[in-house]
């Protein structure tokens, strides 16, 4: 994403002459003549770097001052030119907010290197180090400056699911690997003038022409997935998802990692603002999000994701156990806890509604009847955001698993331990 320079300054020619030292390919520069119109596009485009000369009606200090107070959640770089070179001048504009005072008349070749190491250390200063990309505060402020264009652009949430579970099963070092390599492959599809930014560990945005956003998307959805079965061990790919360790006993199922894009452009809708803006690209991003699969979802005149997310919280737990004590205590806990329980002794019935998480017993050793149940479970779609937890006296955690479990737990199990799952689980 290009820097951008405001410069204000009354005087045409000058102002005309350090706009075109400073405008490059990486800095995009505006002028402006007045204190009215400056204010105006401080709002809109948020400056990196702010250029104030003392030709502007107002005492310099004062107006470094003003912009400082308008400017404190973001923070630009505010460079005073001056026709003074008195040291008072100097100390009294600095002390008032400038972070640099440059005496008029200006060597050209210092003046341009100044600025650039300005906005060198700016962009530096907001870098996420361990993605080597712009942070959260300087892809909101990327947003806010895209409103204001007038040509077909496009917005990409791009993140990785499943990523703290991978985190947690294959140690922080092999996490960052993995962000590592989608970065890099997310760069090899953007050309120079794209924005990259990262919005939190395992969420990235991406600003592009809008015309090619959606290849872009097919791309990268492509791409992670055929180099995603390299960070899991031969193990966990043999079983087609991840093992991770409850506690000495206890297993989890995980999906493998994926990754879901939405993508919001300004063809259908225009953008009050960024707030806006980012809440319509979260939700077309949930709905992109397919539990075990990479997907990407375009904004579309029929799909603008506005009031299609349901923010109803599912409470509800269905609970098949053949021990009718085991079942009266969970059902009195799980119940004072605020869940919506419903217990059945028999593995015929099924729920009323979709239940959030289901807590199956397998059954006996020579009669593994729960696991039959969780296998259709799994295969029927309705149930696909559905976590499982299977109890059984039987301790053999693949085969379990495999059935299509997300946890499994031993018998006999501490009640703490499983409400500490329940909670767990259905938090993610």
């Amino acid at each position: 994403m290009q820097s951008v320079t405001l410069i204000i300054d009354k005087r045409r020619e000058l102002s005309t002459k350090y706009k075109k030292l400073l405008e490059s390919k990486s800095n995009k520069v505006i002028i402006s003549k007045n204190l009215l119109s400056a204010m105006k596009l401080i709002q809109d485009k948020e400056p990196d770097l702010i250029i104030i000369s003392d030709s502007i009606d107002s005492d310099l200090s004062d107006y470094c001052k003003k912009i400082r107070a308008l400017t404190y959640n973001m923070r630009p770089i505010i460079i005073a030119t001056s026709k003074s070179a008195e040291l008072e001048d100097k100390l009294n504009v600095l002390e008032n907010g400038a972070d640099d005072f440059i005496s008029e008349p200006v060597n050209a070749e210092e003046f341009v290197m100044r600025i650039k190491a300005h906005l060198r250390r700016e962009l530096e200063s907001n870098m996420d180090a361990k993605h080597f990309l712009p942070g959260k505060n300087y892809s909101s402020r990327a947003l806010k400056r895209i409103l204001s264009e007038n040509s077909c652009w496009a917005a990409m949430l791009v993140s990785i699911e499943n990523f703290n579970n991978y985190k947690e099963t294959y140690t922080e070092l092999a996490s960052d690997k993995l962000i590592q390599t989608y970065c890099a492959i997310i760069r090899s599809a953007l050309c120079e003038n794209d924005y990259l930014g990262s919005i939190s560990e395992n969420k990235f945005l991406i600003i592009t022409d809008g015309i090619k956003a959606e290849k872009i998307a097919n791309f990268l959805t492509f791409a992670f997935d055929s180099v995603a079965s390299k960070f899991y061990s031969p193990q966990d790919n043999r079983r087609g998802f991840m093992l991770m360790q409850g506690d000495e006993f206890a297993g989890r199922r995980s999906n493998f990692v994926h990754t879901t894009i939405g993508i919001v452009t300004n063809e259908f809708i225009q953008y009050k603002d960024s707030t806006q803006l980012m809440n319509a690209l979260m939700q077309i991003h949930k709905l992109a999000d397919i539990p075990a699969k990479s997907n990407y979802l375009i904004e579309r005149p029929r799909i603008t994701a506005e009031n299609s997310i349901d923010n109803e919280i599912n409470n509800k737990i269905f609970i098949i156990e053949n021990d009718e004590a085991m079942t009266l205590l969970l059902n009195t806990i799980l119940d004072l806890q605020g869940y919506d329980v419903t217990i059945s002794n028999n593995y015929e019935t099924n729920p009323d509604n979709v239940p959030a998480l289901i807590i199956l017993d397998a059954g006996s050793t020579d009669n593994l009847k729960g696991l039959d149940i969780c296998r259709e479970i799994r295969k029927n779609a309705i149930y696909d955001k559905t976590k499982l937890i299977v109890t059984s006296v039987l301790h053999d955690k693949e085969l379990i698993l495999n059935s299509g479990a997300d946890l499994y737990i031993p018998k006999p199990y501490e009640i703490s331990n499983l409400i500490k799952w329940v909670e767990k689980l259905l938090k993610n």
